[in-house]
């Protein structure tokens, strides 16, 4: 299924959603396509469950030839698990990914595949090229990846937030915007206390994004937020105790027999 989440004249963002997952057995993810003026890139393109769906999805708006960057928040399995595919099927499209993991992501190809179209992003982030616009990438380290990044869209004001914000269970509709943060929070509250590192980067996080104009945050997982609930999910994580903040000795002890 795709959602436009923005599109005029010269600019389109798209949003690919439950592609391969059939069943429960994988975990949901999105992955998201931005044209601007014929040029195009993929955020967090997927595992090998997504490839062959997002392939069709992707070309069916413009030519492959014409990707000029595969964008990936980190490097789990279902970021970047398809980037052999990905590499295969454009000739000249770059990797922009953590410079933590320009030299493993690699290893999720056959030899040779990546060799001089990776670009390692700094940790204080860069702005990323596409047709006469950019994709900023904003640090998100720790969030929950060591090499972590988000991507902000400056035309259709889109906040690319990879695990942040994320939500699960039945009966999402991703075409409809979380518009009020309190109601989701049963779908977001457990990942957000086990996936997210501490506290503290959540607040440096916060700080950093509040003075941007957010008309949508959209995570890897779940659905879209809007309107007030992007200023209540930036004040709920501030506030928000998880990884190692609830960690205890208890935490590391030898399993019973």
């Amino acid at each position: 299924m795709s959602v436009e989440l923005y599109r005029d004249a010269q600019h389109a963002c798209l949003m690919f959603t439950d592609l391969g997952h059939e069943s429960d057995q994988a975990v949901q993810s999105n992955q998201f396509l931005i044209i601007n003026n014929g040029t195009g890139a993929i955020i967090d393109p997927g595992g090998n469950l997504a490839y062959n769906e997002l392939y069709l999805g992707v070309t069916s708006h413009f030519p492959l030839s014409q990707l000029s960057a595969i964008v990936a928040s980190h490097a789990d399995p279902d970021i970047i698990a398809s980037l052999d595919r990905w590499m295969t099927s454009t000739s000249s499209a770059t990797l922009y990914i953590s410079k933590i993991w320009d030299r493993f992501a690699p290893h999720f190809c056959k030899r040779g595949k990546t060799d001089g179209r990776i670009v390692g992003i700094p940790d204080q982030g860069m702005r990323i090229p596409l047709g006469t616009s950019e994709l900023i990438a904003l640090p998100a380290h720790f969030l929950h990846a060591e090499g972590n990044f988000q991507f902000y869209d400056p035309i259709s004001k889109i906040l690319f937030s990879g695990d942040l914000g994320a939500s699960f269970g039945a009966g999402l509709d991703m075409r409809a915007p979380i518009t009020s943060l309190m109601p989701h929070l049963p779908r977001m509250e457990a990942f957000h206390r086990r996936y997210m590192v501490s506290n503290k980067v959540l607040r440096y996080w916060a700080r950093m994004v509040k003075p941007l104009d957010i008309r949508l945050m959209v995570p890897q997982h779940g659905a879209p937020l809007a309107g007030a609930a992007i200023g209540e999910f930036i004040d709920w994580v501030q506030t928000l105790a998880c990884g190692v903040d609830l960690m205890n000795e208890q935490h590391y002890s030898l399993p019973a027999r």
